[in-house]
């Protein structure tokens, strides 16, 4: 059976770790881990006082983090609202990577063929951590599309559909340490453990994940996962649509093209 954890409180005294100081591979892990909270709120940034309680470090060690980020161009201070956000550094850091996604070499065609026989709108997503990214979104011909996320958009895995898919993949303490780590941001979104919890062994039952009430009001998601050649689920594809299109019916039928087109996907990265 899956246990929640309770996440680690804010605003408590700072623990002994943090007054010892932030040398070594701790300070290194708490800075990525800023810089992802960060990504999550893209250009509307977030205060100080949401970093501190999405990250569960203290507002000391947080704004501290924060100026170091600040002084490489990581991170960056909006004059007008105090808000931090990703710096332009970032952006400048990525260009020294070009190079195309496999699995967006591997995926972009078959999301094409997708979005016509499906008609609704499709995403890529890729875990990273704690999270999904979406890396590619396509509309279909239907005349109501949901634009629930965009390319480059971050959601704490547990949240949408293609999160619970990647977490019905994973044994339940793995389960467990993700969703205790991620319970502080779930929130954010309207979700809770016990809802993540239940969403996590509906997929092992179906075979595929729904979000019965997307993350747009009055639509619906599913998502099958992509697993690499080690049979880890890595990437998810999801079909979101109104609730009228998608009846259970529909959604089986869905799920059954998902997953043809998810094999196609893995026969790329090497999986038979």
């Amino acid at each position: 059976m899956i246990a929640s954890t309770p996440a680690t409180p804010t605003g408590e005294p700072e623990p002994a770790g943090e007054r010892a100081g932030e040398g070594g591979t701790q300070a290194i892990r708490r800075a990525i881990g800023v810089l992802r909270i960060l990504a999550m709120a893209r250009e509307a940034g977030y205060g100080l006082t949401e970093v501190s309680r999405l990250t569960g470090l203290t507002r000391p060690t947080a704004h501290r983090i924060l100026l170091a980020l600040i002084d490489e161009g990581l991170v960056e201070q909006k004059p007008a609202t105090r808000r931090y956000a990703v710096g332009e550094q970032i952006q400048l850091l990525a260009l020294s990577r070009p190079r195309r996604s496999p699995l967006l070499v591997a995926a972009e065609p078959l999301l094409d063929s997708l979005t016509g026989s499906i008609g609704d709108t499709l995403f890529l997503t890729q875990r990273t951590g704690l999270d999904t990214v979406c890396v590619a979104r396509r509309l279909g011909a239907y005349p109501v599309q949901v634009l629930s996320l965009s390319v480059g958009d971050r959601r704490p895995l547990g949240v949408s559909s293609s999160g619970l898919a990647l977490l019905a993949r994973l044994p339940d303490d793995e389960v467990n340490a993700v969703l205790a780590q991620n319970a502080p941001r779930l929130a954010s979104y309207g979700a809770t453990l016990a809802q993540a919890v239940a969403g996590v062994k509906a997929a092992r039952k179906l075979g595929y994940a729904v979000r019965d009430r997307g993350l747009v009001p009055g639509t619906r998601a599913l998502s099958v996962i992509i697993r690499d050649r080690d049979d880890e689920a890595f990437a998810a594809i999801t079909c979101a649509g109104v609730v009228r299109r998608m009846s259970q019916a529909r959604m089986e039928g869905i799920a059954e093209e998902l997953r043809v087109a998810a094999l196609a996907i893995e026969h790329v990265f090497g999986r038979e």
